[in-house]
Parts: structure tokens; sequence; C-alpha cells
């Protein structure tokens, strides 16, 4: 690769990592919030090594000028960059004019559902109603809390349709990260009773968990027996599973 196309590169790299990290919401959708300093300084990173060894590749080209005009051969073997070296291009453009979409559907969809544990005692449930919860709480409330302060309670869960081949039902689901998107895991519930919105629409369903098995064992189904549906718009952060959720800025 030629010197110039690789210092472009570096500077291309740096412009659009500051972009998705520093004045927008994107990085979010490949990477943890926490990761957002990190790929600030890389960004600024990048652009300095780009303008230093435009500086330094310049001040070269000044001092040994007389190679360039050397033999012919040599010359014509310096043209141009291989083929393959454009499509470096191709990343750090994306980062530039066009980002690639979070995870949602097609992902959760393939995958199984994430282990939820709990160790310790529940605290009691508050008493607001209908009581916003995150996924994965409701799924350690359905199926790990013996005392059963679930049960009858008008709860509100927030996440992204997936459809089910069964078809009398569909899924609510969240994606979550643990560093970037290559490790996303799916939470989900079962949703009873109303018909699946598209795929990929974020909403807030509220309801009551539907029976089945015995409650606060294994055997109790994670699902919802749906009373209303509502549209929402995809929170910022569509990688974590709590509360509240951040709105798309």
């Amino acid at each position: 690769m030629r010197r110039p196309l690789q210092t472009t590169l570096l500077v291309l790299s740096g412009i659009g990592l500051l972009r998705v990290s520093l004045f927008t919401d994107l990085y979010l959708r490949y990477v943890t919030e926490g990761m957002r300093p990190l790929l600030i300084a890389s960004g600024a990173l990048l652009i300095l090594l780009g303008v230093a060894d435009a500086v330094s590749y310049a001040r070269r080209r000044e001092g040994d000028e007389h190679t360039d005009h050397g033999d012919s051969g040599h010359g014509h073997s310096h043209s141009g960059a291989p083929r393959a070296a454009w499509l470096l291009f191709l990343p750090a453009l994306s980062m530039l004019f066009y980002a690639p979409p979070a995870l949602g559907a097609y992902t959760a969809s393939r995958q199984p559902p994430k282990v939820i544990t709990h160790e310790g005692d529940f605290d009691p449930l508050p008493t607001t109603s209908p009581l916003p919860m995150t996924l994965s709480d409701f799924i350690r409330r359905v199926q790990q809390d013996r005392t059963r302060a679930i049960k009858g309670r008008t709860v509100q869960l927030t996440g992204f349709v997936t459809s089910d081949k069964r078809g009398d039902s569909w899924f609510l689901n969240r994606l979550v990260i643990s560093c970037c998107a290559a490790d996303a895991q799916s939470v989900k519930v079962r949703i009873h009773r109303t018909p699946a919105p598209p795929a990929n629409t974020w909403v807030t369903v509220t309801g009551t968990w539907h029976p089945g098995g015995t409650l606060g064992t294994s055997s109790a189904p994670a699902a919802l027996d749906a009373r209303s549906v509502e549209k929402i718009a995809k929170p910022a952060n569509a990688y974590t599973d709590a509360l509240p959720l951040t709105p798309t800025r």
C-alpha cells in the first residue's frame, strides 16, 4: 500500500470513530456505553498518527525527491496501490456515511434464550400498578420467586417483536451484550392474547403472567397475557435490559 493511501485510511478511520462515538450514539449499536471513552481516544489517536505520518512523508519526499526521478521501472511499480488495498476504505467510509443497523429480530429469533439466574431472597415488589419490569426481572420472578409475588400483578414489559412458528403467540425480546455486539444474548418473554406487531417493532406490553406449570419454579412459562400493546420509539441503547429506557435522540 502506498504511503498516502495508508495515511488517508488512518485519518478517515479516526474521523469515523469520533463521529460514531463523540457526536452520536451510533457506537451503542456495536459496544457497551462504557467503551465510549476508549473509542474517542482511539479516534483521536488515529487522526494524530495520520497527520504525523503525512508530515513525515512530506519531509522525506523533500529530502529524497531525486529518487522519484530514478529508474522508470521502479517508478511504474509505485504508481498505484494493490486493488485489494482499496477495500480497506469501505469500513472507514461506512463509519462516516453509513452505520450498519443494530442487531434485532433476525438475531434474536435464531438464538436460544439467555439463562436468567437469581441468588438470595427477592425484595418485595413495589405496589405500583401496572409495574414496569425488565424482561429479566419478570423471568426471575416467574421461575425463581417461591413467594409467587408476581401472581395476579399487572406488569409492563418493553422490547422488540419477533414472531413464533406456533402462530398463536409471539415473543418480546431484548438483546444484552457484555462487551460488543458479537457476544449478544437474547432475553425472551412469550406474549399471548394479542396479534403480533411487525417484527422489530419496539413495544410496551401491559398484562399479567400467563398461567402454566408451577409458579416460582422452572416449569412456569416466561409468558404474559397481554391487555394492551403500545408502540414506542426504539431506545438509544438497544443492548440493555434495564429501566428506565432512553429514547433515541
